[in-house]
């Protein structure tokens, strides 16, 4: 009952403090964009680490690293998607500077979405060139500028499920590109913002679990399922362990 009358205030200061602080800087993200080159990326990326960061803890989201954070090194970093506030938790997690994969259509939101193109590879999964183009940018960020961030499972994951069934595409670049792949884990994203509404926010604790980096050198295509299988458990037995289950926690509903 208390959390269905404060809801829609802590959503309101939310959606302002985001808001204000996204147009503010928006002007830096602009002038920044015009180098279009790695500089300009990794600057970008940097802003928007230390603002994800302070903005998580104004609202009462901090962040909470659990395990041993990556060492230097490049990366593919695979995890849970579950909240629309992954894409954000994201950058605080990861020490390094990282590229993700993504989908066009988010690209089309007003600021948001300019902001969005300087970082991620869109890709359109209704199209095979997109899809393709998607994969040799990907060999490119790996070779010449940092981690790629992949979401597995392609979506958020809506079932009763601790995890959906995971895509190839991780693992066939880590695979292909010898790059070891690092497993993260976010329990509590979608009791932060579920995915079922953009108004169901409350605040709370995001930890993240880092699992420790696995070796794909000697590995071949062959071994792809046998890999992605590996990692999905891994992942698996991490949110069964730390997820809080959303039924009643403290006396209020979760979702």
């Amino acid at each position: 009952m208390l959390r269905k009358i404060l809801q829609p205030f802590y959503t309101a200061y939310v959606l302002i403090t985001f808001s204000v602080s996204v147009l503010a800087t928006f002007p830096f993200f602009v002038i920044i964009s015009l180098g279009n080159n790695t500089a300009a990326r990794k600057a970008i990326y940097t802003i928007i680490r230390v603002w994800a960061q302070v903005w998580l803890w104004v609202i009462g989201m901090p962040l909470k690293k659990i395990g041993k954070p990556p060492s230097t090194g490049r990366y593919v970093v695979v995890a849970n998607h579950v909240s629309y506030l992954d894409t954000l938790v994201i950058f605080p997690a990861l020490p390094s500077y990282f590229r993700a994969l993504g989908k066009k259509e988010i690209s089309k939101i007003p600021v948001i979405g300019f902001i969005y193109k300087q970082l991620v590879i869109m890709v359109d999964r209704s199209s095979t060139r997109s899809r393709a183009r998607s994969i040799r940018l990907l060999w490119r960020v790996l070779r010449r500028e940092g981690n790629i961030i992949i979401f597995p499972e392609g979506t958020f994951n809506e079932s009763p499920n601790p995890l959906k069934e995971f895509y190839d595409g991780a693992f066939r670049l880590a695979i292909n590109t010898k790059t070891c792949i690092l497993p993260i884990v976010f329990p509590d994203t979608m009791n932060r913002w579920h995915y079922s509404a953009w108004w169901k926010l409350w605040p709370g604790t995001n930890r993240v679990i880092y699992l420790s980096p696995i070796e794909t050198s000697g590995l071949t295509l062959e071994n792809l399922a046998e890999l992605k299988q590996n990692v999905y458990s891994l992942m698996e037995k991490e949110i069964v362990k730390y997820r809080v289950p959303p039924l009643k926690r403290k006396g209020l509903h979760t979702y």
